[in-house]
């Protein structure tokens, strides 16, 4: 699949689910502001994801939030699998350490098969951080909390996620033209 194919893709699901569902109610403001990056990885080992991730980071934090929010770093053929993807995160997670940027950055983990620890894989709620690729999002701490501000009930985003997948189903997805729920 060639780049613009994968930054398409990813947009469709970014509009439709993650905006047009409102599953992130601070991501279309920063999303219209063209504040968001998005990378294509072309990784073949974890170890050059990992590299990437290092220089995402810098370009992040060494750039004004008003030109850049935050990064998605898509991966669309790395981590088929998602517990080897969600094994990985835990190394990213220590990047952070490595660059001293816990508490100023933080991640969130975007995976076709993501599955919350207890559920069932076709569990509709799992669909919350469902991407079409493997993605590592890269979230400024300091926007988040001014966003969280503003938002009066941000503690009930993920309960409100759940009720909206649950009415919404799998054949709903389905019809965001967002692929399979398997």
């Amino acid at each position: 699949m060639t780049d613009e194919k994968v930054l398409a893709t990813t947009r469709h699901w970014l509009e439709q689910a993650v905006i047009g569902l409102n599953l992130c109610p601070f991501a279309k403001a920063v999303y219209v502001k063209n504040q968001v990056r998005l990378v294509v990885s072309q990784a073949r080992h974890a170890d050059d994801l990992l590299e990437e991730l290092d220089s995402e980071l810098d370009r992040l934090v060494n750039t004004p939030a008003g030109e850049l929010d935050t990064t998605l770093l898509i991966h669309p053929t790395l981590f088929d699998d998602f517990l080897d993807f969600n094994d990985f995160m835990e190394i990213a997670e220590g990047v952070l350490d490595e660059h001293g940027l816990e508490g100023v950055v933080q991640l969130a983990s975007f995976h076709p098969k993501f599955q919350f620890d207890g559920t069932e894989a076709d569990d509709i709620g799992n669909y919350t951080n469902r991407a079409p690729f493997a993605m590592i999002h890269l979230l400024r701490e300091e926007s988040m909390e001014r966003a969280v501000e503003s938002f009066p009930r941000a503690e009930a985003i993920f309960e409100e996620n759940i009720r909206t997948l649950e009415k919404l189903g799998h054949s709903g997805w389905q019809a965001l033209g967002l692929g399979p729920h398997s």
